[in-house]
């Protein structure tokens, strides 16, 4: 239920009248600060017109200009009669290149900070042998970490990596840190590609109770396997998403079929 925000008005900064940045622009970004550092926590309710425009000294013109732009980003979603919330966030990734989520998120101003769950080296079973190319039984890294967006847990996150990587990932910040990015910048690894699977499955106990999710809410589970600039397998995951929380996005192109060659 859409709660009251008792955030106090000393938390907003003065606006530069005459700074170059248009004043709506300048209360959006106020409030959208207010949201992604959680001065605003999900379904909390922003201050009314009236509120905004005596602690703005502005015209409700402009208030409503930025209140706008913030439900157009999705930010807020109102409520007739009642004003306006605070949306769940919820995470969009464009597949256009290979991204780690952080990097995706942080690219759209978005927080991302990570909590580890365990970090063990186990046997690899038939399936995560099979991906990253070893025997089964062989020995693995095996990380399991909850992802945090905008400091709400949005996804459960389970990585294998082959033995010699994972001795390297152990002293490495998980907390902040891609994985990709660890890989790429302290391993050396040039990373080449991935293969996604994406698929709506019933949440693993575990994962319902790190997300907080309700009775028999669906995860998305997104299967990845992501190898080097010479194709060798490097990074195994699977990632659950609550059900109704993320989306992938990605645009296709039609390959147009060659015009046929008339005969004489």
């Amino acid at each position: 239920m859409p709660t009251r925000s008792s955030t106090p008005q000393a938390s907003y900064t003065a606006l530069g009248p005459h700074s170059h940045v248009p004043l709506y622009q300048q209360i959006k970004d106020t409030l959208r600060a207010g949201i992604l550092n959680g001065q605003y926590p999900p379904h909390s309710r922003v201050p009314s017109e009236s509120e905004l425009q005596e602690m703005f000294e502005v015209s409700r013109i402009t208030i409503r200009q930025a209140l706008g732009d913030l439900q157009k980003e999705g930010l807020i979603f109102k409520v007739h009669g009642k004003g306006s919330f605070v949306s769940q966030p919820k995470a969009v990734q464009n597949i256009t290149s290979l991204q780690g989520f952080a990097e995706a998120m942080s690219s759209e101003g978005q927080e991302i900070v990570n909590r580890v769950v365990s970090f063990d080296f186990v046997a690899a079973n038939a399936q995560v042998a099979a991906r990253l190319a070893v025997e089964e039984g062989a020995t693995v890294a095996e990380i399991h970490r909850v992802r945090l967006l905008n400091r709400q847990p949005t996804s459960y996150e389970v990585t294998y990596l082959p033995e010699p990587l994972g001795k390297k990932l152990q002293r490495a910040d998980l907390v902040t840190r891609d994985i990709f990015l660890i890989l790429e910048n302290d391993c050396g690894i040039a990373l080449g590609s991935a293969d996604l699977a994406i698929e709506a499955i019933p949440a693993p106990p575990a994962v319902a109770r790190a997300l907080g999710m309700k009775k028999d809410q669906p995860a998305l589970r997104v299967e990845r396997l992501t190898y080097d600039s010479e194709l060798r397998p490097v990074d195994y995951e699977n990632l659950y998403f609550k059900g109704g929380e993320f989306q992938y996005r990605l645009r296709l192109d039609r390959k147009r079929p060659a015009k046929a060659t008339r005969r004489a």
